[in-house]
């Protein structure tokens, strides 16, 4: 598996964002109200991602007091971190659209307003969900092994 990059996830909100942008501005009419705490949850699973994260890392450096960590487990840890990311990326772009679109239209229309607060808190939210599962999988790095230090040039002289 290839980590994460950060460029990436960038590329995917940017191009959500544009659909979403475009979206909005035909339909926006017809939409129901945002409600504020829309984007909430995906901010709480970001946070125990990152929670999650911290205790792996703890268990994978093999810190006094933790429990080996399974590396099943580690590898479906960082298909979680990878899902998340890509999801939390999505969902951030499409906040962003909205937010595009109503926050010009905030000061006229009061639903416009009540939609740019929810967009933007839904927007911090997802970040943080894109952020908590970039962290997890960083943390399920392995160490470097010292054995596994050894160039090419010495494997074959040990022979």
């Amino acid at each position: 598996m290839k980590p994460t990059r950060v460029r990436d996830l960038v590329v995917v909100a940017v191009v959500a964002a544009l659909l979403a942008h475009l979206l909005v501005r035909l339909t926006y009419g017809s939409l129901p109200a945002f409600p504020l705490p829309a984007g909430v949850t995906l901010g709480l699973l970001g946070l125990a991602e990152a929670i999650a994260g911290n205790v792996l890392r703890a268990r994978i450096q093999r810190r006094p007091g933790a429990r080996p960590v399974q590396p099943l487990v580690a590898a479906r840890a960082v298909m979680v971190a990878q899902a998340s990311a890509l999801g939390g990326a999505v969902v951030a772009g499409l906040w962003a659209g909205l937010l595009a679109y109503v926050l010009p239209r905030s000061a006229q229309v009061a639903a416009a307003a009540d939609d740019a607060a929810a967009a933007g808190l839904g927007r911090f939210c997802s970040v943080g969900l894109g952020a908590g599962a970039v962290w997890l999988e960083r943390c399920c790095r392995t160490p470097d092994d010292p054995d596994d230090r050894r160039g090419p040039a010495e494997d074959t002289d040990s022979r």
